[in-house]
């Protein structure tokens, strides 16, 4: 009788290890069928056909840091400075020359009456450190504003050869809005809206990305509607430039 018993006990055990290993089975045969988030999210809509994080599109580095606020300090910091010389410059009306001069006089008066007081209170005159500029960075910042420009003289020349229609209409819209703004405000003031929302709308967006993108993702197939419209009323009449000739023969 003892042995029966052990040899049910030994069955029903090995019953149980069996069934725990079925379930392990199924529930990993079923994770294998759902779809990875990673695919979900691929197949979400990105603004401007974006696959990379916000991060990654504001090229990354300490630039992106700044704009989507990673170290709060030094990006409260630039946007207070960049407020304080909009505040100067446009709201008091100073002049560039005028403040770098008075700058100059108040910091070296400062220094200049310090360092000679020291001999008088018998304490170490002020440690003046020497500033130079780095050789590698302005060769880096050099380099990289020649191939912006170049690119840009580039697309320039791309879109004045009359080949992309699309492209020629967008660019023009965008140089009269662009007109249009620069008769309300000032380069200065331009400057500062566009550093303004270089530090808001980016770390805006990352935030509410999944909220936007839907919305965008509307946006986007409404005016692909409206353009497919006003091409076919419009556009598709307009005579072909000789380059769009050559191409078609």
């Amino acid at each position: 009788m003892a042995e029966h018993e052990e040899k049910k006990q030994e069955e029903s055990f090995m019953e149980k290890i069996a069934d725990k290993i079925r379930g392990h089975d199924s529930s990993s045969d079923s994770d294998d069928d759902k779809p990875s988030e990673s695919s979900i999210k691929a197949k979400v809509f990105r603004l401007f056909g974006r696959e990379k994080p916000v991060h990654h599109v504001l090229g990354g580095g300490k630039p992106a840091d700044i704009f989507l606020w990673r170290n709060k300090k030094i990006s409260a910091g630039a946007l207070g400075v960049a407020t304080v010389i909009w505040v100067l410059f446009e709201l008091l009306e100073y002049h560039l020359l005028t403040l770098v001069c008075h700058l100059l006089i108040l910091a070296l008066a400062l220094l200049f009456l310090w360092s000679n007081a020291t001999t008088f209170i018998n304490k170490s005159p002020p440690h003046i450190p020497e500033v130079q500029i780095p050789k590698d960075p302005v060769i880096e910042f050099a380099q990289a504003l020649r191939f912006e420009i170049n690119r840009a003289f580039a697309v320039l020349r791309d879109i004045a050869s009359g080949r992309d229609l699309k492209k020629f209409l967008s660019v023009i819209a965008g140089l009269w809005v662009l007109s249009i703004v620069g008769s309300w405000c000032n380069f200065l003031t331009l400057f500062y809206i566009v550093f303004v929302l270089l530090h808001t709308v980016p770390v805006l967006y990352e935030k509410y990305e999944d909220k936007v993108d839907p919305f965008a993702e509307k946006a986007m197939h409404e005016i692909k509607k409206q353009y497919a419209v006003f091409d076919a009323k419009v556009l598709s009449k307009i005579p072909r430039g000789p380059l769009k000739e050559k191409k078609k023969d």
